[in-house]
């Protein structure tokens, strides 16, 4: 079984989301994967200003030769940000998904191109100040067993506090059980990229300050010195 690979960083989008609900593990439950057996892999990279690149495998094993796996149709929006090629590897056949500089919401866009997917999978990203908390789960009871392969490994920009996967260097992995509920949960400490520096905090409370000195400085000097005006005849 293969490695999956880490995604490249990328210029990271501007446009993000205080609280980012995402259905990222919809991909590991599409119709057409949940009728047979399945390589879903998706590997994530949250980046300081909260967007993600990475890569999506869907994939089925291989009928025959001309066999290309289960059918992805990118969001006519995201064509230009992601990239669809033949995924071909250990005997499954299907589509790599690569992508980079999505916000949460163009993600979750992206994974409705696997096809609906009901209530069975559930992620959650919500920043508490300097804190990104995970949850969610996979249901895979009706998955079967052979040959199945589900991951996720999502790596962060931050230090990993605690977690219920696998973590290795701010990577944290799950590898899920075919015929089991899978749950999801980490905590996350990176800085949040909305929260004002230090730096233009100081430079900011520096403005005000000038400015009320000034306003004192003024008053001051039209009470001590009020304008002459002419004697009343």
């Amino acid at each position: 079984m293969s490695t999956m690979s880490s995604p490249v960083p990328h210029a990271p989008h501007r446009t993000r989301r205080r609280v980012l609900p995402l259905l990222m593990l919809a991909v590991l439950l599409v119709g057409t994967l949940l009728g047979g057996c399945a390589r879903v892999r998706t590997a994530l990279a949250v980046q300081p200003d909260d967007t993600v690149i990475g890569e999506i495998v869907l994939a089925t094993p291989e009928a025959s030769p001309q066999d290309t796996g289960p059918t992805v149709t990118v969001p006519e929006e995201l064509e230009s940000d992601v990239d669809v090629s033949t995924y071909r590897q250990d005997g499954y056949v299907g589509s790599l998904l690569r992508f980079s500089g999505l916000t949460f919401d163009q993600l979750s866009a992206l994974t409705v191109a696997a096809g609906p997917v009901g209530d069975r999978a559930e992620l959650v990203l919500r920043r508490a100040g300097n804190r990104v908390l995970v949850s969610g789960k996979v249901d895979l009871t009706t998955v079967p067993v052979d040959k199945a392969d589900f991951q996720l490994k999502i790596s962060f920009p931050g230090t990993v506090l605690e977690t219920n996967g696998d973590a290795d260097s701010g990577t944290v992995s799950w590898t899920f059980t075919p015929g089991e509920v899978g749950d999801i949960s980490a905590a996350v400490a990176y800085a949040d990229p909305n929260a004002p520096s230090p730096v233009s905090w100081t430079l900011g409370l520096g403005v005000l300050v000038a400015a009320a000195a000034g306003a004192v400085v003024l008053l001051a000097r039209r009470t001590r010195n009020p304008p002459l005006t002419p004697p009343v005849r």
